[in-house]
């Protein structure tokens, strides 16, 4: 394939695999070991929404990301990640390990996580050329999933086997051999000086972030991202407690693979989805993620309840790439971080809720009824893109420019598609 003979592609697209592989375990062994230590779902839940709200304020981290060196941004943050890591289990060797520990732990790693992905989404179209694009987001996310598919299905065998502990310590290790491999990128020279930013200045960026955001048609699409990430949320609060009930943390393992599958496949698809008008695939693609979802709750079998929720994420899987390579493309490269994180946040602000509450009512009632509920929040994107008739018209991916979107910029207002 010619876009890996791109070496610092190669070099950007590696580290990606080696955190996705930390991520994975790393998440897997996190939830369970919360739960397994206080015993109570409540626990998972808040530990989920500790995790997921550095997420909502992603919005805060674009400003940096714009202006900072991105190869610094992504070695440091990747250093950083491995020494808190490394911290569980030499608490759990001292016998120190408690849960509050990891309740600390555990937002602080995703917040640092929050300058890491950014930075990694900007500098993709710098290293490539903007028609190869979608099929490195395509790779990237096939890449991730297929990671993700592999690890979260052996990390429940892998806990059970040698414990929770030991998957800190790989994830630690994956964390430093990406530090290597991004110490080895070689970024265009005018994308690495870094730049002062000024309190004034920051809040400038952010700010202008925000309206160009919300005066377009992103603004509208993020209303049903937000109540779709609410539901998600709370699924992913309640998994433990669910797959405990189920068969244990080797269910638990086999659910979160399900939700890795289907994006892989969806991720299979994005290049295809993209030659077909974008306002009318969005619709019957969260429309059917929805009633797969929905039947996924309903059947008595453990085995095909985990595959229809796979089959579920597959549309899921591959509007979110489509979506990506959209944003990249139509998006001047000086505004993307702050754009990117402004979407991310509000999109994913309702998920520390959502777990929080999941949380909690899967102490009242039943883990399936929960999880039937958050098949309406996937339902509801679609009929958000069904009712604005701008967002149902949207045509083609690559007929798609900034005004299409309604984007305005200073420096390119209405120029169209800026890379």
């Amino acid at each position: 394939m010619d876009i890996l003979k791109n070496r610092n592609f190669l070099l950007l697209f590696l580290g990606r695999i080696f955190t996705n592989i930390g991520d994975s375990l790393y998440y897997v062994a996190a939830m369970w070991l919360v739960y397994k230590l206080s015993g109570n779902p409540f626990y998972s839940g808040l530990a989920g929404s500790l995790t997921l709200l550095p997420s909502a304020l992603q919005f805060l981290t674009g400003p940096f990301v714009d202006r900072w060196s991105i190869k610094n941004t992504l070695v440091i943050t990747q250093v950083l990640q491995c020494i808190l890591i490394l911290i569980i289990p030499i608490t759990h060797y001292f016998d120190l390990l408690t849960v509050q520990l990891l309740l600390i732990i555990m937002p602080i790693v995703a917040f640092i996580e929050q300058f890491a992905y950014p930075a990694q989404s900007k500098a993709l179209p710098l290293l490539l050329h903007k028609t190869q694009l979608l099929k490195g987001n395509s790779l990237f996310s096939f890449a991730y999933q297929g990671i993700d598919l592999i690890c979260t299905t052996l990390s429940g065998i892998l806990v059970a086997l040698f414990g929770a502990i030991t998957l800190y310590v790989i994830d630690s290790i994956t964390f430093a051999i990406t530090a290597l491999l991004f110490v080895s990128l070689k970024m265009p020279k005018q994308t690495e000086a870094n730049t002062v930013l000024s309190t004034k200045q920051y809040f400038t960026d952010l700010k202008e972030g925000f309206s160009i955001v919300f005066r377009s048609l992103m603004g509208v699409f993020l209303i049903g991202s937000v109540v779709a990430n609410f539901s998600i949320g709370m699924t992913m609060a309640i998994l433990p407690s669910f797959a405990d009930s189920l068969g244990g943390v080797r269910l638990y393992g086999f659910f979160l693979a399900a939700i890795s599958a289907g994006c892989l496949i969806g991720a299979l698809f994005s290049s295809w989805v993209g030659k077909h008008n974008v306002g009318r695939v969005s619709i019957i693609s969260f429309a059917t993620g929805a009633f797969f979802w929905f039947l996924s709750t309903i059947v008595p079998f453990q085995w095909l309840s985990i595959f229809l929720f796979g089959l579920a994420w597959i549309p899921i899987g591959a509007t979110n790439i489509l979506f990506a390579t959209i944003g990249q493309i139509v998006i001047p490269n000086q505004y993307l971080g702050r754009i990117n994180s402004v979407t991310r946040s509000m999109g994913t602000i309702a998920m520390p809720l959502g777990s929080l509450i999941g949380g909690y009512t899967a102490n009242v009632y039943s883990s399936q009824l929960i999880f039937a509920l958050a098949s309406i929040g996937i339902l509801f994107i679609s009929l958000v893109w069904l009712l604005h008739p701008k967002l149902r018209a949207l045509p083609k991916a690559d007929e798609i420019t900034a005004d299409t979107f309604e984007l305005r910029f200073k420096e390119e207002s209405g120029k169209g598609a800026a890379l």
